[in-house]
């Protein structure tokens, strides 16, 4: 029995309540790169889901609630870190997958869409943050490896060099429109690697 105190769009499901789940946030993710976070409506992804409209409204409630649960299960389906033995390697693998997701017609349009809907509504802002959370943990252990082997300084902190990766990326998506390709993923990757060794990262 799904606690009733839950944040709504938190329970794991199973059966059939899983595939209406699967079903509901694909058509969420839809709505919200052709249309943004203005346009996401909640008796729309109902429709595109092929789902009852008080399905929709009794699990997620809000379009917040809504793009909670999408972040979510993104961060769960995203891809694990790469293990190329070496730092330049892994970093590089980062920033590659960083841009492929970023230049994706329906993925790149939909953070865009949630990046700008975080910057005035709080739930938004902390499903985004916790998002990014869980990717940064799971791309630090290419840092702490590097330690471990003697690439880096001890005491770096593997969270900011993993975000040092991404940083320049975003820039380019939300602000330069530089163009996000596969040379500029790899000067980003670089940069965090030759700034990591000189310690720029140690606590």
């Amino acid at each position: 029995m799904a606690r009733e105190d839950a944040e709504p769009g938190t329970v794991r499901p199973g059966g059939r309540t899983a595939r209406v789940r699967e079903s509901v946030l694909r058509a969420a993710g839809d709505a919200l790169a052709e249309h943004g976070f203005d346009g996401l409506d909640l008796a729309d992804v109902a429709r595109r889901a092929e789902v009852g409209k008080t399905t929709v409204y009794r699990r997620w409630s809000t379009p917040t609630g809504l793009i909670a649960d999408l972040l979510h299960d993104m961060a769960e389906q995203s891809s694990p870190r790469t293990d190329t033995g070496s730092l330049a390697g892994d970093l590089r693998a980062n920033a590659r997958l960083v841009v492929t997701t970023l230049t994706d017609p329906r993925q790149g349009a939909l953070f865009k869409s949630v990046i700008a809907a975080a910057t005035c509504d709080p739930r938004t802002a902390e499903a985004l943050h916790r998002f990014y959370a869980i990717r940064v943990t799971e791309w630090s252990g290419c840092v702490t490896d590097a330690v471990g082997r003697g690439e880096l300084p001890p005491g770096t902190d593997p969270d900011e060099v993993i975000r040092a990766v991404s940083a320049p990326l975003y820039y380019r998506l939300l602000a330069s429109g530089d163009p996000l390709d596969e040379a500029a993923a790899d000067r980003a990757a670089e940069a965090a690697v030759a700034a990591a060794r000189a310690g720029a990262y140690v606590r």
